[in-house]
């Protein structure tokens, strides 16, 4: 085992080596992916999509790639550097993480698209435009996914990654519409909306009768209390992280983490780092 795995790092350094960039090229873009626009007939607006594509990717091939899914996937957001994370798992002397394609959604009204309707004034004046999750989600299964899947050669896994607001709106997606992703990546999400409204409803995940496999990484800082309700982040998670694991159903299986060191700025990077350690452990030596 120790010996294929230095084989393997040796192969990766010869590799980098041997494709080297050398100072004397001249300048040229830097492609990694594409920038694609959609028109959402549903939101009555343009959407950006930057889409990683990984190494090998080719339009004529065969092969059909899983899909991971960025809220907050802007280029000033969290799609640069979590693309980098996938590709850094993708490594052969790594190899935790299937070669993927990432599809960063960026933001238009973050507040709006990504909170549900709400009876708190307090909630209404942190987000005004707030309230349009449904239409979001319904956005995602029958116009984003639909592009994506006609345009990419992709496979039928997909994954989604939201923090903060964002992981409200993967956690509503999760509870509404599970089947809309196999792996759920949840980090600091804001459950305090509506004072936790979403913590107090039942889901189908959690019955018996929900057959389909669904894996969910949920991560949390050191938060403390949130902008609204005198919540805290870290007991919102750690409840909602106890109501999937409480669930009767044998095929959702859930994964809390704690980090202790990171805040709500820090968190995303490390937590996603440890999510796909944790949803991917059959890749591990």
């Amino acid at each position: 085992m120790i010996k294929t795995l230095f084989q393997l790092i040796f192969i990766g350094l010869f590799a980098c080596t041997s494709q080297a960039q050398t100072s004397n090229e001249q300048s040229k873009p830097l492609v990694i992916g594409n920038i694609d626009k959609i028109h959402s007939t549903l939101l009555n607006e343009d959407r950006v999509l930057n889409v990683y594509l990984p190494e090998g990717y080719q339009t004529t091939d065969t092969i059909l790639y899983p899909v991971i899914y960025i809220l907050d996937g802007s280029l000033n957001e969290d799609f640069l550097h979590l693309a980098g994370i996938v590709q850094y798992n993708n490594f052969l002397w790594i190899n935790r993480v299937p070669r993927s394609i990432v599809v960063g959604i960026a933001n238009v009204d973050r507040r709006r698209d990504f909170t549900g309707k709400t009876s708190y004034e307090e909630d209404k004046k942190l987000a005004p435009t707030g309230g349009g999750s449904a239409k979001f989600i319904t956005f995602i299964e029958t116009e984003l996914q639909p592009f994506i899947q006609k345009k990419y050669r992709t496979n039928h896994h997909r994954t989604i990654i939201g923090q903060s607001l964002a992981g409200l709106l993967a956690t509503e997606i999760l509870f509404t519409k599970p089947a809309l992703f196999d792996h759920y990546i949840i980090i600091s999400p804001s459950l305090w909306w509506n004072n936790g409204a979403l913590l107090k409803s039942t889901p189908d995940i959690l019955s018996a009768t929900f057959k389909r496999p669904v894996s969910i990484y949920i991560g949390v800082g050191k938060e403390g209390l949130t902008p609204a309700h005198d919540r805290v982040m870290e007991v919102d998670a750690n409840l909602l992280s106890d109501k999937i694991k409480h669930g009767i159903s044998k095929t959702v299986k859930v994964f809390f983490d704690y980090l202790p060191l990171e805040n709500h700025a820090t968190v995303t990077h490390p937590a996603v780092f440890n999510a796909f350690r944790m949803l991917y452990p059959e890749n591990e030596e």
